[in-house]
C-alpha cells in the first residue's frame, strides 16, 4: 500500500462513519407501548423507522414497569405508538411528562394512537373507580382480535406519514403489503376457529373479549371481580356455582396473572385450563403479531379439541 493510500484510509473511514451515523439519524425513533405495535411499525415504516418496544410482551399491560431508561428513550423519540383506550394510563402520562419531549405530547404528530378507528367493546354506562379498573372509552385489549389488529395497522400508516408526507406512498405499499398477510392469516383463522363456535370460557382479566366476539366465543365471567379488583373467595364460590350451571368450557389464564386460582377453578368446574400470553412476545412462538394470533387460536383448539 503507497503512503498516500495509507493517508486517505482514515479519512475515507470517517467519511464513511459519517456517512452511516447520518443514516441512523434520517431514520424516524418510534416508541411503542406493547410489540404487537412494534411489530406493525417495522413492517409499515420499513427501512424509514427505527422501532423499540417498551413492553416484552410478558408484562400485564396495565402495569408495565417502568424503567429509568424509558423516559430516556422516550426523550429521543420522534413518535410513540400506543393501544389507546387509557390501555396505557398506568405509566404512559407519567413518562411522558418525564420525558420533556413536546414531540409526542397528546394532540401532537408524534402521538400515534392506534384505537381512532377501533369501535370497542364494554363501554360502560356510568363512571366509576369503585367498579374497579374502569376504562370510560371502553375495552382496550382490541390487539387479540386481527380484525382489530388491522385498523390499528392502519392507524400507524397514517401517523408516519404525517411525521414523513415524502414517504407516504411507501408507507401505504407497506400497509398494503401487511394487510394481505394479516387478510390471508384472518380467512385461515375463521376456518380452523369452527371448533370454538359456542364454547363458553372464563377469563382471569377481560383481555380476550375481543378474541372471543371474533371466534364466536362465549365470556361468562372473570376470576376477577371486576376489572383490577383481586377475587374473594365469595366470588370464587359464587363464580364456580355459575360456571357448573352454565357448562363453562375453559378458564383462561392470563400469562402474567398466578396460575394456582385459575387451576383451582378449572379443577373445581371441569373446565379445560387454558394459559396464553396476550400481546406478541409473551411466549418464543409469538415472535410477532401473526404468529401470536396463531398460538393463542391454536392453543385454544387444542384445549377444546382435548389434543
Amino acid at each position: 500500500m503507497t503512503m498516500m493510500r495509507l493517508i486517505r484510509l482514515p479519512f475515507v473511514l470517517s467519511l464513511a462513519l459519517l456517512a452511516a451515523a447520518a443514516t441512523g439519524a434520517d431514520k424516524l425513533k418510534v416508541v411503542t407501548t406493547i410489540p404487537d405495535l412494534a411489530d406493525m411499525t417495522r413492517q409499515i415504516g420499513g427501512d424509514q423507522v427505527d422501532v423499540t418496544s417498551l413492553a416484552t410482551g410478558v408484562e400485564d399491560i396495565h402495569a408495565v414497569p417502568m424503567k429509568p431508561s424509558f423516559a430516556v428513550t422516550l426523550n429521543r423519540a420522534d413518535a410513540v405508538v400506543l393501544l389507546g383506550l387509557e390501555a396505557e394510563h398506568a405509566f404512559l402520562p407519567a413518562l411522558l411528562e418525564a420525558a420533556r419531549n413536546p414531540k409526542i405530547l397528546r394532540d401532537t404528530p408524534g402521538y400515534i394512537d392506534c384505537s381512532v378507528y377501533i369501535t370497542p367493546l364494554d363501554v360502560p354506562t356510568r363512571i366509576d373507580r369503585s367498579l374497579g379498573d374502569v376504562h370510560p372509552m371502553g375495552n382496550p385489549h382490541y390487539n387479540v382480535d386481527p380484525v382489530m389488529g388491522k385498523e390499528a395497522a392502519r392507524a400507524i400508516a397514517d401517523g408516519l406519514s404525517r411525521l414523513r408526507p415524502e414517504h407516504e406512498a411507501d408507507f401505504k405499499k407497506n400497509l398494503a403489503a401487511f394487510e394481505a398477510k394479516l387478510d390471508a392469516a384472518i380467512a385461515r383463522w375463521e376456518r380452523e376457529a369452527a371448533p370454538l363456535r359456542g364454547k363458553k370460557l372464563v377469563s382471569y382479566h377481560p383481555d380476550l373479549i375481543y378474541f372471543a366476539e371474533r371466534f364466536g366465543m362465549e365470556p361468562v365471567g372473570t376470576i376477577e371481580i371486576r376489572a383490577g379488583v383481586d377475587p374473594t373467595p365469595g366470588h370464587i364460590a359464587d363464580l364456580e356455582e355459575r360456571m357448573r350451571r352454565e357448562k363453562v368450557d375453559l378458564v383462561v389464564r392470563e400469562l402474567h396473572y398466578p396460575a394456582g386460582l385459575a387451576e383451582t377453578v378449572a379443577r373445581a368446574t371441569g373446565a379445560k385450563l387454558v394459559e396464553l400470553p396476550v400481546m406478541t412476545g409473551g411466549v418464543p412462538e409469538a415472535k410477532d403479531y401473526i404468529s401470536f394470533i396463531d398460538y393463542d387460536l391454536h392453543t385454544m383448539l387444542k384445549a377444546v379439541q382435548g389434543s
